[in-house]
């Protein structure tokens, strides 16, 4: 199945995907007041696996606790239910997209009186740059638009409405020719792509903004602060400046959707041999281990998603 079908979880019932609706008068709709979530399962010589399932549950609720979402979901029970919907729709691989939004009862920008509805929306999506960009990198472009200060949007909260200042730097870089934007923060040093965090490779150490920088703290950023301590790579979370980009050894964003891709180029700026680098492709090697099962989970990452006395039977009919 692909986007548009199958089965989706809407406050606690399964819908067919046609009937996953909402009122065009509720609050998410004129402003943009939601809170999501994307993860991702992926298949393991065990069976069908999310990834950092909970840490992306916490998050969901970090999001809705900022933006004063009483939603009373326990995060058990919604970690459950992300399984449930998976297993409703026999993905084995697939993006998980769970969303908390304010539903319909008023318009007004004061939200209280709007219920907080959640859903849990399942489907197949591969490489978010594209399969080549894993090995090749992509060209990217400095965006003209930069992220917002800190006092004026909260960047650890991953909401909807921040997303409209990530479509801006997206359409920019597309209407360019570019694969993605990276957007500055206020202070003009580098924050992170539209949806996607940034590491520079110089000398052997790795070097990413801190979350003081504007960024959204990302699951898959901190699996690469793992990941680089498991491997023995020096990594700092440090201010970049902008022109620290064009003389890195290596660039790569990473990201549920992006994973791990290589930059290539920034502003027609070549970046070290315009390749995939050898610090990236170590580090990117034993990520795709790690989910693809081929080395021991030894931080507890993957959450089955289907018994283990039922993974030959639901891995023999499953769809994907």
């Amino acid at each position: 199945m692909s986007f548009g079908q199958g089965r989706i979880w809407m406050n606690g019932d399964l819908v067919d995907w046609a009937d996953a609706r909402i009122h065009i008068g509720s609050h998410v709709v004129h402003y943009g007041s939601g809170v999501f979530e994307g993860a991702r399962s992926y298949r393991t010589p065990d069976g069908a696996a999310v990834f950092r399932l909970d840490a992306h549950v916490r998050r969901l609720f970090d999001s809705a606790k900022i933006y004063r979402m009483d939603h009373g979901l326990d995060a058990e029970e919604f970690e459950d239910a992300v399984l449930e919907t998976i297993r409703a729709n026999r993905y084995r691989a697939c993006y998980v997209r769970p969303l908390l939004y304010r539903g319909y009862h008023s318009l007004g920008v004061n939200p209280f009186s709007c219920p907080v509805e959640a859903a849990i929306l399942v489907w197949e999506w591969g490489a978010y740059l594209g399969e080549e960009a894993l090995e090749h990198g992509v060209d990217v472009q400095v965006s003209s638009w930069g992220r917002g200060a800190p006092n004026r949007f909260p960047a650890v909260a991953k909401a909807t409405a921040n997303y409209a200042n990530s479509q801006l730097i997206k359409m920019e870089a597309t209407l360019n020719d570019y694969a993605e934007g990276i957007a500055l923060d206020p202070r003009g040093f580098v924050s992170e792509g539209s949806g996607q965090n940034i590491f520079a490779v110089r000398d052997g150490m790795i070097t990413t903004p801190p979350l003081a920088d504007s960024i959204l703290p990302g699951i898959t950023r901190d699996v690469v602060i793992t990941l680089a301590g498991d491997l023995g790579i020096p990594l700092r979370e440090e201010t970049l400046p902008r022109e620290s980009m064009y003389i890195a050894d290596e660039l790569f964003f990473t990201g549920t959707a992006a994973e791990i891709s290589p930059i290539r180029s920034v502003d027609k700026i070549t970046i070290g041999s315009g390749t995939r680098g050898p610090v990236t492709e170590a580090i990117q090697r034993r990520f795709f281990d790690v989910i693809g099962g081929r080395v021991p989970d030894t931080h507890g990452w993957l959450r089955p998603v289907y018994p283990k006395t039922r993974v030959a039977a639901e891995a023999n009919e499953a769809t994907v």
